[in-house]
């Protein structure tokens, strides 16, 4: 099989996915415990205000012309607007606010793991059955065992502690750039027109990384575990034998062919714990007090707002099916027996 043909089945694939999740959005919208008239007007409304509604949401049109109208609306990004959290606000311009913050606290909280998980588990499996081994493994097990928001709250409670000299020795909350609070949104204005501001940029970066730490928490001790395994794997397969055989040195064998190939099982895991951090980013923005788009979700699921809830849930769904083609690139691109010829 091809790479494009590989690529064109993949998304083929992906079709059907998206429908199922917007059907289930429209019977959940539709069919669901929450009236859309009382969500608008307030669970008294009746008589001819509440008809008009009815009329104006076009739920008097019969059901089938209402999904064919819901399905392109969400095609061609006509998302609604918010019935309850911001009025009629159009749910594209939440998205507009809400997304960077979310993606900020995405982006620190998959390269933490990377660059601590991954080395971390690296070390281990070339050290077996030393302290380090074990120390690294019962470490990414303790870490993994601890609940997101459970991690969330001692952290902050521990922050706090620190402000004026605390336990730690240092206070965080001057401790590099000064900040007000350990919670709320970043402003995400480094960027300006004569460069980057290195002091935003770097309060930033202060406040995102308590979250960022909880959030890929899991993430960061499955790496480790998965890495040292296939560290530990690869050095006994038979290629490395021959490899040691030809006389090559230790270190062209791990950079050329552990290093490599201990990547390959990595690959899909790193991709999954970030459909994990979609789902952990509800918990933790709320924890947090960041303003993003899992904060808002689960507001709008809370409060009932559920044209936002559904649009949200249809953007989580189309990132996590290109996180999934991602994947297959990545997979195919670093392990050359996949996905062509067979």
């Amino acid at each position: 099989m091809s790479r494009w043909r590989y690529f064109f089945k993949r998304l083929l694939l992906s079709v059907p996915v998206l429908f199922l999740v917007m059907t289930f959005i429209f019977v959940l919208l539709r069919m669901g415990p929450v009236d859309p008239v009382a969500a608008r007007l307030g669970p008294e409304a009746s008589g001819a205000e509440a008809e008009r509604m009815r009329e104006r949401l076009g739920l008097n049109d019969p059901l089938w012309e209402q999904y064919l109208d819901f399905v392109t609306n969400f095609l061609t990004l006509d998302l609604g607007k918010s019935w309850v959290i911001y009025g009629d606000m159009e749910v594209t311009r939440v998205i507009s606010f809400a997304g960077p913050p979310t993606l900020w606290l995405g982006f620190w909280a998959i390269l933490l793991p990377l660059f601590i998980g991954i080395p971390l588990g690296f070390y281990a499996g070339l050290r077996p059955n030393s302290g380090g081994d074990y120390i690294a493994s019962v470490g990414g097990i303790l870490w993994q065992a601890m609940p997101n928001f459970w991690l969330s709250i001692i952290l902050l409670a521990t922050l706090r502690k620190t402000k004026g000299g605390g336990w730690f020795g240092f206070d965080w909350y001057t401790f590099g750039p000064d900040i007000r609070s350990i919670t709320g949104t970043p402003e995400l204005a480094f960027v300006t027109a004569n460069g980057i501001d290195w002091g935003t940029l770097a309060s930033d970066i202060k406040l995102i990384l308590p979250p960022a730490l909880v959030l890929g928490s899991a993430s960061m001790a499955a790496e480790l575990r998965i890495g040292r395994t296939a560290i530990l794997e690869t050095i006994n397969s038979n290629y490395v034998e021959t490899a040691k055989a030809k006389g090559l040195t230790n270190r062209v064998i791990i950079w050329k062919h552990v290093f490599r190939n201990a990547l390959i099982p990595l690959v899909p895991v790193i991709t999954n714990e970030a459909f994990l951090l979609i789902g952990g980013s509800v918990i933790v923005e709320y924890l947090f007090n960041i303003n993003g788009l899992g904060k808002i979700f689960f507001q709008a699921t809370v409060q009932g707002d559920l044209p936002l809830a559904g649009a949200l849930l249809f953007i989580f769904t189309v990132v996590i099916i290109l996180l999934n083609i991602l994947q297959d690139l990545l997979y195919t691109i670093i392990d050359p027996r996949v996905g062509y010829e067979r």
